[in-house]
């Protein structure tokens, strides 16, 4: 049964850094592309950034290009988002989840998303507030 558990969420004040952390079990994680997704009160789910299994290619919702960087650690079974300069609007519960990447990574985001993920069920997520 393919699981997500997501953690490093917390309260930070604008302008600050986390580091989250999603582990990965009862799938080969190498195997498929890993995306970040958050929801925040009262709106849509929304893809965040999505990272392919082999060639590494990414995507980045603008709002957060050049702040968060995505990564993962096979051996680990683990995927991270490195979120840096952060801003109120990117208060919200953060989820991770694996899937094929379709015709682009851009798709993957954006179809997990909206439809759920490909493996498995979303996770409990954790929780980012940045506030002052």
């Amino acid at each position: 049964q393919p699981k997500y558990v997501e953690s490093g969420g917390g309260l930070v004040q604008p302008g600050g850094s986390l580091r989250l952390a999603c582990t990965t079990s009862g799938f080969n994680l190498d195997m498929y592309a890993v995306g970040w997704f958050r929801q925040a009160p009262g709106k849509e789910r929304e893809g965040v950034s999505c990272l392919s299994s082999r060639d590494g290619t990414t995507y980045y919702r603008d709002p957060v290009k050049g702040r968060f960087t995505i990564s993962r650690d096979n051996a680990k079974n683990t995927v991270y988002l490195q979120m840096n300069s952060l801003k109120p609007e990117d208060t919200a519960v953060y989820y991770c989840a694996a899937g094929k990447p379709g015709p682009n990574i851009q798709t993957m985001c954006t179809m997990t998303a909206g439809l759920g993920p490909q493996l498995g069920a979303w996770g409990q997520g954790t929780l980012v507030n940045v506030s002052s």
